[in-house]
């Protein structure tokens, strides 16, 4: 059976939109797999959109075991749970939060080494005509090879940081001031003088992730911003593989719904989402959608198997 008369069932209502969830009346595990296998090799370009459940799925979950490795300390005197909501604790002074924040920009940026899941996807694109847009901000892509000329990071970065204020829009890379404040912090505070400044106003330095309007666009976010529109331009009317991988209900105006549409005006294009537990298109793509409710990784390594 063609994918693209794959039957769907099962409506609900999801952030305002009427949905589908996946689960095509004729349609195994397996055929699903072979389905996206042949979409991978047959579209003339892919569109990769990632969200946090693909470096979940590559073992970098904020929680459990991992945390708990590198912040008992805080989790104790301060109560905090996990290293998502570590980052908007309201510390009391800044040699706490560059303590908090060096750790976790270490643990997440230069020491993760590479997922598997990424390493897996870029196997299965590396000769394809790809482009990749992601909220995460672990860096990811790029070790695995990924080639950045065809990576967006709309969120930022933890190897970089700008101006709080900010006063101009330029950003910096952190690895060895990071290092170094792990290396000499204690009882969870760093040196006064390891405390980050910007070099033209002396404000105090901030992350370069998008949490509020401060969120620093730098020339090469703009440049990578400028290649994703070009390469949607020159495709939009070409069999497109939108393929969703791991993107949430937290911020899908940057992935998901654009995915949704861009599939909806395009007959020639298909939209695949791969995620545990939130695996779902709108009825109106239904026929051009092919949703997986499996792990990202498994479900990447099956059709490397094949």
């Amino acid at each position: 059976m063609s994918l693209r008369t794959s039957i769907y069932r099962s409506t609900e209502s999801f952030s305002g939109e009427r949905v589908s969830k996946v689960t095509p009346l004729y349609s195994t595990a397996a055929d699903k797999i072979r389905y996206l296998k042949e979409e991978l090799d047959t579209a003339d370009a892919i569109v990769i959109g990632a969200g946090a459940g693909l470096s979940a799925s590559a073992g970098m979950s904020y929680s459990g075991e991992r945390f708990e490795k590198t912040f008992a300390d805080f989790h104790q005197k301060y109560g905090i749970m996990d290293m998502y909501s570590g980052g908007f604790y309201p510390f009391d002074t800044l040699e706490e939060y560059w303590a908090w924040w060096s750790r976790h920009i270490l643990v997440n940026r230069y020491e993760a080494g590479v997922g598997k899941p990424y390493s897996d996807l870029l196997a299965l694109v590396k000769d394809k005509d790809y482009f990749v847009l992601t909220t995460n901000v672990d860096h990811q892509f790029q070790l695995a090879g990924f080639d950045k000329k065809r990576l967006f990071y709309t969120q930022g970065d933890y190897g970089l940081w700008q101006c709080s204020k900010p006063c101009h829009d330029k950003t910096y890379e952190n690895e060895d001031a990071v290092r170094k404040m792990v290396a000499e912090q204690k009882d969870m505070k760093i040196p006064s003088e390891l405390v980050p400044r910007c070099p033209l106003c002396d404000t105090p330095m901030n992350m370069n992730l998008r949490c509020d309007n401060s969120f620093v666009e730098d020339e090469g976010w703009h440049k990578a911003a400028e290649r994703y529109n070009d390469f949607i331009r020159r495709h939009q009317n070409l069999h497109i593989l939108f393929l969703e991988l791991g993107v949430g209900a937290n911020t899908p105006v940057i992935i998901k719904y654009p995915f949704w549409r861009m599939t909806a005006r395009n007959p020639k294009a298909v939209y695949a989402c791969v995620n545990k537990g939130e695996s779902m298109c709108p009825q109106e793509i239904r026929n051009q959608s092919l949703c997986i409710d499996d792990d990202i990784g498994q479900v990447l390594c099956k059709i490397k198997e094949l």
